[in-house]
């Protein structure tokens, strides 16, 4: 979540004067995320997220992600929902852009989570991808291996400023992924973004998922492989192999990973390492004057990468193979 478009008091009244929600009290810009605008909303009735879709966010993937969210609630997995209009729209437009105004969930991100939060995880993430299996919908995942290739060439001009030696760590990398990517491992529909601030917690216990806004289908394991690499390491970059272990503890109680799945994790993590690298690294180069957005380091991801360069199996993250 962040803040790249500027909404007026009197544009939010108009906007929210079209559903039956009540009457605005309050709103706020939320700094924390990158890729859309968001706002939290208190009405005269309950609490909402008010997101605007910027230009990264291509609109013919907006009926995708509103649909899955849809899907996902009437399978009792708690997440954010849209909200109708009075007009049955999920989507109308706000200042230019497409926007929706989605359900705000019950508790806190947890900014240090500890092991039983990542059993939680990985039970839900393991339900989450069997109550979409029959999902109708699909939607490429323009952040994988050909994504990386063309990330990685609008970088490599830049990436040495941010670490000495950068450009060609990428594309070294780059190289071994397209060379050994799997191609034959369960597909479905994923998440792709399953960060600690996109988790809530009430009570010590999982109370719902949020942002939906990178779900496409891929491999179920490349979600594993994206939550072990933002759930399972510590703020010194050393692998807490205890969290990892819970991890997949909890994904493999509701869902279990088969041999495919095991064998191909480590380089799963490399890619999702490689992923969230290029992606801070392009945002790092290309920084919005003027919008209320934290840009991220992309070096954490650098020394996630090169834990995961070093993995020969699947007995690093905790698991008896």
């Amino acid at each position: 979540m962040a803040v790249y478009t500027q909404v007026t008091a009197e544009e939010i009244n108009e906007f929210i004067a079209s559903y039956d929600v009540g009457e605005v009290v309050s709103f706020k810009g939320i700094a924390e995320g990158s890729e859309n605008t968001n706002y939290y909303l208190q009405t005269t009735q309950a609490s909402f997220i008010l997101t605007l879709f910027e230009a990264r966010v291509n609109p013919d993937d907006l009926p995708f992600y509103m649909g899955l969210m849809d899907h996902l609630n009437h399978k009792d997995i708690v997440c954010a929902t849209p909200v109708r209009d009075r007009s049955g729209r999920n989507l109308t437009t706000l200042c230019g852009r497409p926007a929706a105004l989605i359900t705000f969930l019950q508790g806190m991100a947890i900014n240090k989570p500890q092991p039983d939060h990542c059993r939680q995880l990985g039970g839900e993430l393991a339900r989450m991808h069997l109550a979409a299996a029959d999902f109708g919908m699909s939607r490429e995942n323009d952040l994988s291996v050909s994504g990386w290739e063309k990330l990685v060439a609008d970088c490599e001009d830049g990436a040495d400023r941010c670490a000495p030696g950068l450009c060609g760590t990428l594309r070294q990398e780059l190289s071994f992924l397209k060379a050994n990517w799997p191609d034959d491992l369960p597909r479905g529909i994923i998440h792709a973004d399953l960060f600690p601030d996109n988790v809530f917690f009430l009570e010590g216990k999982l109370s719902g998922l949020i942002d939906y806004y990178f779900a496409c289908t891929d491999f179920l394991a490349y979600d594993i492989a994206v939550c072990m690499n933002s759930w399972c390491f510590e703020a010194d970059g050393s692998f807490n192999v205890t969290k990892s272990t819970q991890l997949l503890k909890g994904y493999n109680e509701v869902r279990q990973l088969d041999e495919r799945e095991l064998a191909a994790l480590p380089t799963l993590c490399r890619g999702a390492a490689l992923r969230f690298l290029l992606t801070r690294l392009y945002d790092w180069l290309n920084r919005v004057e003027g919008a209320m957005v934290q840009v991220k380091d992309p070096t954490e991801y650098l020394t996630k990468l090169k834990f995961h360069q070093g993995v020969k199996n699947a007995s690093a993250y905790g698991l008896d193979i």
